[in-house]
């Protein structure tokens, strides 16, 4: 029997005295983590647009893990520790790539596309991606026969303009007749047959009204 006064003990564990609660685990973390943390993640952003300006193609298959955290002098797997995926680096670096491009869309006016079609441009120009260029010599020579035949019409229609001018108006009407011009409506837009043929269509009249009262392609500012 127990006696008055005195406290039941606890069951002992088998195998022994009853043991103390593990402390629990501290979790190291001050400002200077924090900042040191911060800065790793933007070597390896910086170094990963730093490749892709790198690249001779949009090709970004060699954009990885390990490509990129050599180039910012850390090891993969501490690239994997901030990115666990492919999906989530390049996803870091496009959004760097925008905003080094200084192109936001956000709550773009119809007025503001022409601006930013320009520094569009003017940033896809520091990439080293070579134009494609059209090698089969066959191939070369239709390219070459439509471009002279596109120069004659404006020629023709432009008596008073510049050969560059007229090369920049014969241009633009050489992309809308392009077949990548067409696809891309099909794939990324969506449009059948008939829409996409409907639509550049009416860009192509709308050049070719500007070319008949006079309006010349203008240099970007």
């Amino acid at each position: 029997m127990r006696k008055p006064g005195t406290a039941k003990k606890p069951p002992a564990r088998a195998g022994g005295s009853a043991r103390a609660p593990s402390p629990q685990r501290r979790h190291y973390d001050s400002p200077l983590r924090r900042e040191q943390c911060a800065a790793t993640r933007e070597r390896i952003i910086a170094a990963g647009a730093e490749l892709v300006h790198g690249f001779t193609a949009w090709d970004w298959t060699n954009l990885s893990a390990g490509a990129v955290g050599e180039h910012a002098g850390v090891s993969e797997r501490t690239v994997q520790r901030y990115f666990p995926t492919e999906r989530k680096l390049r996803d870091a670096v496009v959004q760097r790539l925008v905003e080094e491009s200084g192109v936001l869309l956000q709550d773009m006016k119809l007025e503001d596309f022409a601006g930013l079609t320009s520094r569009l441009f003017a940033y896809l120009s520091s990439f080293a991606v070579a134009p494609a260029r059209v090698d089969d010599p066959s191939l070369a020579s239709i390219d070459q026969h439509r471009r002279g035949a596109l120069l004659g019409a404006i020629a023709r229609a432009t008596p008073a303009w510049s050969e560059r001018e007229r090369q920049a108006a014969a241009a633009v009407l050489d992309l809308l007749w392009n077949p990548p011009s067409y696809e891309r409506l099909v794939s990324a837009w969506g449009f059948d047959a008939a829409q996409a043929i409907g639509t550049l269509t009416w860009l192509i009249g709308l050049v070719e009204d500007a070319i008949r009262t006079g309006r010349r392609p203008q240099p970007a500012a």
